[in-house]
């Protein structure tokens, strides 16, 4: 599903303007975006967690040239579904 099929989905549930219902999910993102920039885990009952995980550094292989390559420490956004995703989905 595209964000313009989102968008459609949730203006026709919630009868609202589709730019009225872009603006809804915009303010959405952004607000987990945030809270995930602030350090914050963002948890969605019946959907999952976002969290902020910490990626040490490690060194690395190039496949096409056999050279090492040093990847530094990084933080990298992570998503874990909830229980009742999870027997949704089973």
């Amino acid at each position: 599903m595209t964000k313009i099929e989102l968008v459609e989905k949730l203006a026709e549930k919630m009868s609202m303007q589709k730019k009225e219902a872009e603006r809804v999910l915009e303010v959405f993102v952004s607000t987990i975006q945030d809270a995930l920039k602030n350090g914050q885990k963002v948890n969605l009952a019946g959907l999952g967690t976002f969290i902020v995980v910490e990626k040490k550094a490690r060194v690395a292989r190039n496949p096409k040239t056999g050279e090492t390559v040093d990847v530094p420490a990084k933080k990298a956004p992570k998503f874990k579904p909830g229980k009742q995703l999870k027997e949704l989905l089973a």
